[in-house]
């Protein structure tokens, strides 16, 4: 009986702690470690598979994204969140649909390679000293939202592309955070029903392993809060380059 409730999802020890271990840096991610929970995704998709595991992590990012909202909520932007929502809606039903059927992983490697030009577009004008908004253009904006969309559906993928977008606005690190939590969270929530009536890889079994995990979710936001306040603004901008640039090469050896 208490196995069972400590371990809903009958996996060994390991699984577990690694399990665990994801909760947690997700939370650091969330907390203003941007990108780092990437790393996290070709854990559990060694342990649970492909679809299982992108069931299993919603509701983490969910509550790791609540927690950020509620630390961060004064310096959010939400218009640039609203520029890209109407184009995320396409991007989540296409990826319903083709969810069962697409090649994971030669849809990976296309988004990672999106991805690394991107972030060779950024850098290349950071290097001559000129800005580039990608906020700015209606094309790109709406690139993003329905990319975004697919990316978060098919493997919640969508955080190096939605950092990209939001490093190009070259807002403060804090505006950064609160306006990444939103619109995490708004799509998050939004994936909640496809996951449990379309594609059923939200049971109450693993909603609760979920709450197993809420004490490394916690632990984790307030300590990415922590340490992300010690991080100068260009600072921050460099390593949530370099992890980016790492949560691609990721994607690419998976």
């Amino acid at each position: 009986m208490i196995e069972l409730l400590l371990n809903p999802l009958r996996i060994n020890s390991y699984a577990w702690l690694a399990t665990f271990a994801c909760a947690f840096i997700n939370g650091l991610s969330k907390g203003g470690l941007k990108g780092l929970g990437m790393v996290t995704i070709p854990i559990m998709v060694f342990i649970y598979g492909g679809m299982a595991s992108t069931g299993l992590l919603l509701p983490m990012l969910i509550f790791s994204d609540m927690l950020a909202v509620r630390m961060y909520r004064k310096n959010m932007q939400w218009r640039q969140v609203k520029k890209l929502l109407p184009w995320v809606f396409p991007g989540l039903t296409l990826a319903v649909f083709v969810g069962k059927f697409i090649n994971d992983d030669t849809f990976r490697n296309i988004i990672a390679i999106l991805i690394i030009m991107s972030l060779a577009i950024i850098i290349f004008f950071d290097f001559f000293g000129k800005k580039i908004n990608f906020s700015k253009s209606p094309i790109l904006s709406a690139f993003t939202g329905l990319i975004g969309g697919f990316a978060s559906m098919i493997g919640n993928a969508a955080g190096p592309i939605f950092n990209l977008f939001l490093l190009s606005t070259r807002i403060p690190k804090n505006n950064f955070i609160a306006t990444a939590a939103i619109f995490f969270l708004t799509m998050n929530v939004i994936k909640v029903p496809l996951h449990i009536f379309v594609w059923h890889s939200i049971t109450w079994n693993t909603f609760h392993m979920n709450l197993l995990m809420l004490p490394a979710i916690v632990t984790g936001v307030m300590a990415g809060k922590k340490i992300t306040s010690y991080i100068p603004e260009k600072t921050f901008r460099y390593l949530v380059l370099f992890i980016i640039a790492l949560s691609a090469l990721l994607l690419l050896i998976k």
